[in-house]
């Protein structure tokens, strides 16, 4: 199943994907949030697209909201590809490396990119994001942690490198600007998937590739970073991981390149759709 939001941000609707429409669910479900992951609610949605065919479908012109509603947490996780740590110069990390962005970062996948006040290096970075189904704690092995993710979407892990580098104390001023987070456009769910761990990534900034990768040469797959998160906090349903990014962000290029308004970003994951963005001053 692919899950959609869709309407004005604040109010949107949860809908599904299916045959090129977007279909409306808002009769049969609050939102794609916490209660209905908990609550076996993909149990539920399956049963109700085997037996209706009268779906109403939402019109074109109306706006993609993230896939799932603002999470609890947005976790994150740097230097998870081998090629982008080498670019980086920085040695493969013997854990993860986390950090945290506001959850309030999270829009949807064709909202514009908003340049920070005073930012001069706003930088990109496409990423496999992980959807949380339900909550985890001390989740016992790496094979338990498959269970507990709902699916799979694109999300754009937007940083301002000046805030997070050279600003002092840690990555989150650089992460957490307004609308840093686009997502989606839908939560694949995970049996849709048939093997996260190899699926081809890229990014474009005004048509030029930048970035181009693979989840196959991830340091720490999906489910060894879900049961490893676990270990130090719940994971709550409908939490979003971000998984890291490949090579090819701005920051590691020489000279150095970062967005700038009037620029377009165009973000692709295989099997999960397309993200285009627009970049606005603040």
């Amino acid at each position: 199943m692919k899950l959609i939001r869709y309407g004005n941000k604040g109010s949107e609707k949860p809908g599904v994907f299916v045959n090129g429409k977007r279909l409306d669910l808002s009769l049969f479900f609050n939102d794609w949030d916490s209660a209905f992951f908990n609550k076996d609610g993909l149990v539920h949605l399956r049963e109700i697209l085997s037996g209706r065919t009268d779906l109403l479908e939402i019109a074109e012109d109306v706006r993609w909201g993230a896939p799932v509603a603002r999470p609890g947490k947005v976790l994150c996780i740097g230097l998870n590809y081998s090629d982008h740590a080498r670019e980086s110069g920085m040695a493969i990390p013997d854990e993860p490396i986390l950090f945290q962005k506001g959850s309030n970062t999270v829009v949807g996948p064709y909202d514009d990119i908003i340049i920070p006040k005073n930012s001069r290096k706003t930088d990109w970075e496409v990423e496999l994001g992980i959807v949380i189904g339900k909550d985890a704690r001390y989740l016992s092995s790496v094979a338990d942690a498959e269970a507990y993710v709902a699916g799979f979407c694109i999300s754009h892990d937007v940083s301002e490198r000046e805030f997070q580098l050279e600003r002092g104390g840690q990555w989150t001023k650089g992460k957490s600007c307004d609308n840093f987070n686009p997502l989606g456009p839908f939560l694949v769910t995970r049996d849709e998937v048939e093997n996260v761990h190899n699926i081809a990534m890229s990014l474009k900034v005004n048509g030029m590739e930048k970035q181009r990768g693979n989840t196959n040469t991830m340091i720490f797959d999906c489910y060894y970073l879900v049961h490893y998160l676990s270990q130090f906090m719940t994971l709550e349903a409908g939490d979003l991981i971000n998984t890291g990014t490949p090579p090819g962000v701005g920051l590691g290029m020489k000279p150095q390149q970062f967005l700038l308004a009037g620029d377009v970003a165009e973000l692709f994951i295989e099997g999960l759709g397309t993200q285009k963005q627009h970049c606005v001053n603040a």
